[in-house]
């Protein structure tokens, strides 16, 4: 089954005990649970970490407007955005910034930007999913069920699949070096 929101959400359904639903606007509880819950929480499970299908690097525009104290430049952040990771000029790190009035302040004329953004649910990997999946349950049970004690347990099981999903996440990348760090320069 291709991944899209209603798939995710099914999944999550299934998990608590409750019937998948066929759309998110049919008209019963589970649909209305999922619908009001889903966008939030997975808005939220990508920000929570800098996910590498969710994270990308651009160079920004530089906006006519001047921030009024602090900064010289202001910067259209992309759309889709979700979290700042950090900003530079000419490399996507290393420079002073501020996000303020939807807009990123700094002082050199060029930004890049690195970014978490929304990508589509086709593009999650399995541990991502899997993760989403049991947060979304957990999050379900409560209004489906009404029952405390279970959304508890689900609540820490869906930390696991985080805690698991994190760390196949991070093996996909070389770990990143320290840089100029003082007691490393001592040393020679």
């Amino acid at each position: 089954m291709a991944l899209s929101a209603l798939a995710l959400c099914s999944r999550a359904l299934l998990k608590v005990g409750a019937q998948p639903i066929a759309s998110l606007e049919e008209g019963t509880a589970e649909a209305e649970v999922a619908a009001n819950l889903y966008p939030g929480t997975r808005d939220a499970l990508l920000s929570c970490h800098p996910w590498s299908f969710a994270t990308g690097q651009m160079d920004l525009n530089r906006l006519d407007a001047v921030p009024v104290a602090d900064f010289s430049n202001a910067f259209q952040l992309p759309p889709g955005l979700l979290r700042v990771i950090s900003a530079g000029s000419g490399r996507g790190r290393g420079i002073a910034y501020r996000i303020q009035e939807g807009r990123l302040h700094a002082d050199p004329y060029r930004v890049t930007l690195t970014y978490v953004f929304r990508p589509a649910e086709s593009e999650f990997p399995a541990f991502f999913a899997a993760a989403l999946v049991a947060r979304l349950a957990a999050e379900f049970c409560l209004p489906l069920t009404e029952n405390a004690s279970r959304a508890e347990l689900l609540h820490r099981i869906a930390e696991t699949e985080l805690r698991q999903a994190r760390l196949a996440d991070s093996q996909q990348a070389t770990p990143k070096t320290i840089d100029d760090f003082p007691l490393i320069g001592v040393r020679g």
